[in-house]
Parts: C-alpha cells; sequence; structure tokens
C-alpha cells in the first residue's frame, strides 16, 4: 500500500509539473499519467479507459455538441444585440457584458459563451474609443461564474454531480448548484461591474471607429523587391519614406538570418524583412516603401486586399483551434485553405522567428488575408473567432424557437430526474441533427476532444489516488491541520486549495484530484460529503488569477494584451469574495451534519 501511494503521488506531482509547465498539451500529460497508474498494476489493465464511458465524459461531449445548436440556431446573437445599446459609461458596459455572459455560461459552453461575446465587447470598445482590455477581462470572468449556476454550465459540476454517486447518494441535480453558485455569481459581477473592472489595467491605446482593432505589434515578413527604391539603401532610410512606427527585428538574406540588423546594413534585392507592426503601420509601410508581403506576388495596397474579392481580417487562435502547436509551413494555409498569414501577434513576448516558422498558441492574434466571399468558412474551419470586419454572428438561418425547444425540454427532463443528465443531452444533440439546426460535421468539431481525453483519463487517475490510499492520507493530513479548529475549516481548506489547483490546471482535472480527497475528509469528520463536494465544485470553477487556469481567461489573453501577472490584480480580490460568501451558502444549504 505504502510503495502504491508513493506511486501515485509520484505521478500527480509529474502530472501537475507538466500541466504547470505547459510544453505538453494537457490531454497528453493525462495520457502518460493514466499509463503509469496502470502499467504499475494499481488500476487493473481491463479498467484502464473506463473512464472513457463515464456519465460524466458522455455528458460533456453532449453539452458541447447542444450548445453549438444553441449558437446555430441564432438564441446567443438574438440576446446579445441589445448590449450595443446599453450606453458609454464603463460600469455599464461590463455589468451588462458580464451578466449575459453569466446567464449564457450557465447553460452552454463557457468558451462558447465567451467566443460569442467577445466580438460584441471589441466593437463596444472601439465604438467608444477605449481599451477592450476594459471590457475583455471582466467578460472571462463572467463566463467563469455563470458556470457555477447550473449542473450543465461548466464540467466540474458534472464531475462532482457524478462523484456523489459515489457516497451511496444521488447524482446532483440540474438545479442543485443554483443556491450557492447563484448567490456567487451575483456577487461576483456586483464586484466585477462596481469595482473589478478598475483594476484591470488598460495595455492598449483607444481605437477609432474607422481603424482595426488594434491587437498589438504583429511580426510580418515583407520582401524588398528589385524594383524597390529601397534597394542600396541603408535600413535606417526606411524611415525616409514611411512614417510607419515598425520595428525590424530580423533580416533574412540567402537563408542566411540576422537578429537585430545594424541600422547601416545596405538593403539588398529580395531581402526579407522580419518587422513588428500593428495592422495600421504594416499597411502604411507596404504601401509607400513599395514592399511586398510575404508569400504575396503583389505590393502596396492590393497585397494587403483592399479589393471587392480579398478581405484582410484579425482572428484569435482559440482553445481547440487544430493550428495550435501547429505552424503556417506544417499547414499549409495558402494553398489547402487560401488565405495569406500576414503577421502574428502574441502579448508579452516579441518573436523572432521566420512567420513560417511560428508555432501557434492559444489566443494569439493573426493576421489574414483572404476571398471575401469564403473567409466565414475557412475561419470556422481554422477554429480563429473575428475580432474585425463581421457582423455578430457566424451561424446559418436562425431557427430559435426550434432550438429552444428542444434545449427547454432537455432541461426539463433533466431536473425532474426522469431520465440521466447523460441520456437527456445526448437525446438533445440527437434532435438537434436531426432538425439540421446542427451538422454531423459541427457537432464532432463542437466536441473539445482534449477535454474529453482529459476527462476520460483522469478519473481512472482520480480512482488511483483513492484506492492507494493517498487521498485517505491527504484529508488525514488536513483534518491534523485543522484539528482544534470547527469542521468548517476543512471546508475553507478544501475550497482555498482547490482554488489554488484550478489556477494552475485544467479545472476538470481539479475537480477529478481534489473530489476523492473531499469525500474523505468528511468521511474522517463523520460529516456529510455534500458541503465539501460543493466546495470542490465552487473552487475547481475560480481560476481568477492566471491566465492559464481556465481557456476562458487564456482566450482574451491577446485580444486585450494582458500580461500573466494582470489577472491576479482583479482575480485575487473576486477570489477572496467568492470564499467569504460561497462558505456560508454551503454550511445554510448543504449542512455539515449527515442527514
Amino acid at each position: 500500500m505504502l510503495l502504491q501511494q508513493l506511486i501515485v503521488f509520484i505521478v500527480l506531482i509529474l502530472a501537475l509539473a507538466l500541466f504547470i509547465w505547459g510544453r505538453w498539451r494537457y490531454d497528453l500529460v493525462a495520457l502518460l499519467a493514466l499509463l503509469a497508474v496502470t502499467v504499475t498494476g494499481i488500476i487493473p489493465g481491463e479498467q484502464a479507459f473506463a473512464g472513457f464511458g463515464h456519465p460524466a465524459v458522455i455528458t460533456v461531449a453532449a453539452v458541447l455538441v447542444v450548445s453549438r445548436g444553441l449558437r446555430n440556431s441564432g438564441v446567443v446573437t438574438l440576446l446579445a444585440r441589445p448590449l450595443l445599446r446599453v450606453g458609454e459609461r464603463p460600469m455599464t458596459q461590463v455589468g451588462a457584458l458580464s451578466s449575459l455572459v453569466a446567464v449564457l455560461s450557465a447553460f452552454m459552453n463557457n468558451v462558447g459563451a465567451l467566443a460569442l461575446l467577445m466580438p460584441v465587447a471589441i466593437r463596444m470598445a472601439r465604438k467608444n474609443g477605449r481599451s477592450p482590455s476594459l471590457l475583455l477581462m471582466p467578460l472571462a470572468f463572467g463566463s467563469l461564474l455563470g458556470g457555477l449556476i447550473t449542473l450543465i454550465g461548466t464540467p466540474p459540476n458534472i464531475i462532482i454531480a457524478t462523484f456523489r454517486a459515489e457516497t451511496g447518494a444521488a447524482p446532483f441535480r440540474m438545479f442543485d448548484f443554483a443556491p450557492v453558485g447563484l448567490g456567487v455569481a451575483v456577487a461576483g459581477l456586483l464586484f466585477i461591474a462596481l469595482i473589478g473592472w478598475r483594476l484591470v489595467p488598460q495595455r492598449k491605446g483607444a481605437a477609432s471607429r474607422e481603424e482595426l482593432f488594434e491587437i498589438g505589434a504583429y511580426v510580418t515578413e515583407v520582401v524588398v523587391p528589385p524594383e524597390s527604391d529601397l534597394v542600396g539603401k541603408r535600413l535606417r532610410d526606411l524611415g525616409s519614406v514611411s512614417e510607419a512606427e515598425v520595428v525590424v527585428v530580423g533580416l533574412v538574406r540567402n537563408k542566411r538570418r540576422l537578429y537585430n540588423p545594424s541600422s547601416f546594413e545596405i538593403l539588398r534585392a529580395e531581402d526579407v524583412l522580419i518587422v513588428e507592426a500593428d495592422s495600421e503601420d504594416l499597411r502604411e509601410l507596404v504601401d509607400a516603401a513599395g514592399l511586398a508581403l510575404s508569400g504575396s506576388p503583389k505590393t502596396g495596397e492590393e497585397a494587403l486586399g483592399d479589393s471587392e474579392r480579398s478581405s484582410l481580417m484579425e482572428a484569435v487562435v482559440t482553445a481547440d483551434s487544430p493550428l495550435v502547436g501547429q505552424t503556417a509551413r506544417s499547414l499549409n494555409l495558402r494553398w489547402r485553405h487560401g488565405v495569406n498569414l500576414l503577421g502574428v501577434a502574441r502579448m508579452g513576448s516579441r518573436i523572432h522567428r521566420r512567420l513560417r516558422d511560428i508555432r501557434f498558441q492559444v489566443g494569439d492574434v493573426l493576421l489574414l488575408q483572404g476571398p471575401t466571399e469564403t473567409f466565414t468558412a475557412v475561419l470556422s474551419t481554422l477554429g480563429c473567432l473575428p475580432l474585425a470586419g463581421r457582423g455578430l454572428s457566424l451561424g446559418r438561418p436562425r431557427r430559435v424557437r426550434l432550438g429552444v425547444a428542444i434545449f427547454g425540454a432537455a432541461l426539463l427532463l433533466a431536473a425532474s430526474g426522469l431520465l440521466p443528465i447523460q441520456v437527456t443531452f445526448v437525446g438533445a444533440a440527437v434532435a438537434m441533427l436531426l432538425t439540421n439546426i446542427i451538422s454531423l460535421r459541427e457537432a464532432y468539431e463542437s466536441i473539445d476532444w482534449s477535454i474529453i481525453v482529459l476527462l476520460g483519463a483522469m478519473i481512472p487517475v482520480g480512482q488511483a489516488l483513492e484506492i492507494s490510499g493517498g487521498a485517505n492520507l491527504i484529508a488525514n493530513a488536513t483534518l491534523a491541520a485543522s484539528s482544534e479548529l470547527p469542521p468548517v475549516v476543512s471546508l475553507v481548506i478544501i475550497l482555498v486549495a482547490t482554488m489554488f489547483l484550478s489556477d494552475l490546471v485544467n479545472n476538470a482535472a481539479a475537480a477529478v484530484l481534489m473530489a476523492p480527497i473531499a469525500i474523505s475528509v468528511a468521511a474522517g469528520l463523520g460529516a456529510s460529503a455534500d458541503p465539501f463536494l460543493m466546495g470542490v465544485a465552487i473552487g475547481a470553477s475560480c481560476a481568477f488569477l492566471t491566465p492559464i487556469g481556465h481557456q476562458s481567461n487564456t482566450l482574451v489573453m491577446g485580444p486585450g494584451g494582458y500580461r500573466f501577472g494582470d489577472y491576479w490584480r482583479m482575480g485575487l480580490l473576486l477570489e477572496l469574495i467568492i470564499v467569504l460568501v460561497a462558505v456560508p451558502l454551503i454550511m445554510l444549504f448543504w449542512p455539515l451534519a449527515i442527514a
């Protein structure tokens, strides 16, 4: 038993370290952890992949498909449209945006709700001449708060519901989370609207209505054509032909790279300059200097897509995009998708690599050029969210009533307990497929397979923690630390520990790991497991200190221009408020005493 505990703790410590490091994707790390506990005999081989058939995994997949169906039906777009008329006061805009995204997140995927409202927030910021950073972080935090309200609001709630069944009680139902989750969400939203947004740093200058949304500096490649007037001139002479604010970070000549080249470097025909500039300065430089964008034989305005058949688009790479971890060269964007990659903006760091060799990350903002009539379909295929030159929706003709009817029926069946949640939402997904609200291809694309693999792999790893006695060991240490204190202190420890873990790793993984510990702490106290499981559910969904704790935080990092250390400025006070509000509500609605 001691050997098994040692193995499990080593596996978990290494897995957590790899989660935080971020070099390997969390689904791959989860699979490695699963293989480790299986090969060492802690989990029997025939049960190694049982997690993929777990009700929580099926439910999460079904909810993601239904969320895509709601987007296609036009329900969310219909709700979002009035936001553009809420006024110009920042507090009003923040309150309206964060409240709506919270409501949506209670019934659909957090990231999906955020992605739908991000363009609205950016338009509002541009219209009022403010930095989008003022609205995007509150919007992301609101999406997390909304997930606390219902069973389907966030994967940790679904996971916790199934863990309750292991205690001998019935799984939590659709609105069992609402008494605590709704109170916490309201308190959090009031803080964000009244105080929190004032703590958000405004990283980028305001943009006018006519300008493209200023993401920041793109890393872009431009070629010096033989006919350019710059041939034979020094690098510093760029300033004499254009007033654009451009930084030359590299020069490629005959396959030889020069980083931070001297301003006295003589330019030659076919030199490739790696420049850092925003979209407007890039346009001015290319047009004034007669340069060519890399990969395009054209120069000036024509190269930037100022024609009726070609468009310039800024788009953010989302968490489920197939671009993540790939390069423009490996993806062959131009030939496979008909778009040119003109630049990449990544906040917080300067990129010195060739444009074709940059590996895309979640939150990167891409400057793309492509055919106007196919841009919408291309962006959907690439898993990118458009940030400029778009309307409120990328969906097909709206089928609002049908979408609402199917979703409402699923909610009623799940809330009444007539059918298990996984059956109800799989049925809703099938109904949306049969009524053509969503296509089969869209259904498969809407499922975040990395989350599915993470859950399917981590559930047996969580069981290994319990089987080996590791969960009891941690629970006993927790009880020993609070032995002279009231039982509520143990609840606070569980809640805060889950919050801290969720700030560093995926929230679903945090829930899977902390739930067995919470149940063991409750058993040690002779108390009900419900309040401790609720504490894990709240803590797992409240990752407000870092951009890596939740995909919503990561998604707004690039467009908002945030740095890693910006999140805690509002997030720390928000987490403190959540603890102060959640603990009394949990004690009120889910008493420690066993019923």
